[in-house]
């Protein structure tokens, strides 16, 4: 199916009602249709994989063909650059955590572009950055502590951050490299622990993965 075909599925998909409480959620950016995730999660398993697909969806500029252009293209094909450039085009904080956890994390460039996008000035590139480390240590079934440490250092570096979307990123990649195993357990709760002296941001980030870390320790 070409792009624009796709995008004749997405409007008749689209929903306006929907647009308002997108809107106060952060949800959107550019052009937005009104189209849910589930919609869009079955849309792709209909179209299946394809990188020429992707490609096109994500000229589009609209806001769900991005996040579908994520769910259809083939991890094997992408390349760094390629990534590079689609995150500049993140217009707001669910666009990103889309495309970082349905193809950033499945792809070789995954740990990389976590430590590179997580030390940028943009802030949504920034919480990009965030979210492939939180997204790696789910999806990561084989990997030992140490390919964690390097994350643990970035976001013990760069978590004084006020801004929203990325002190609520860093966060999420902290708790969630806590709940691996007993030794990085460990180790994000001490992260948290120095955080919680730093500044606002950091304080910020190190109370709130404490909330959650010293609740459900892993087995």
């Amino acid at each position: 199916m070409a792009p624009d075909q796709v995008l004749d599925r997405l409007r008749a998909l689209a929903d306006p009602s929907r647009l308002d409480g997108m809107a106060r959620y952060g949800i959107g950016g550019g052009t937005v249709l009104g189209v849910t995730v589930a919609e869009l999660r079955a849309l792709a398993k209909e179209l299946g994989r394809s990188h020429e697909l992707a490609a096109g969806l994500w000229a589009s500029g609209v806001h769900e063909a991005r996040i579908l252009a994520s769910l259809v293209e083939e991890p094997g094909q992408v390349t760094a650059e390629q990534l590079d450039g689609w995150a500049a085009g993140f217009a707001s904080w669910d666009l990103c955590d889309q495309v970082c956890q349905n193809l950033v994390r499945h792809t070789p460039f995954g740990a990389p572009l976590a430590l590179e996008w997580s030390g940028r000035p943009e802030p949504v590139v920034k919480r990009a950055g965030f979210a492939v480390m939180a997204g790696l240590a789910v999806a990561d079934k084989v990997s030992g502590d140490d390919r964690f440490e390097p994350f643990l250092w970035a976001i013990a570096e760069r978590a004084d951050d006020e801004r929203t979307v990325v002190r609520k990123g860093a966060s999420w990649a902290l708790r969630q490299i806590g709940k691996r195993s007993p030794g990085l357990h460990a180790r994000a709760v001490e992260t948290a622990q120095e955080l919680v002296s730093g500044g606002p941001g950091a304080r910020w980030v190190g109370r709130d993965a404490l909330r959650e870390l010293e609740r459900r320790p892993p087995r």
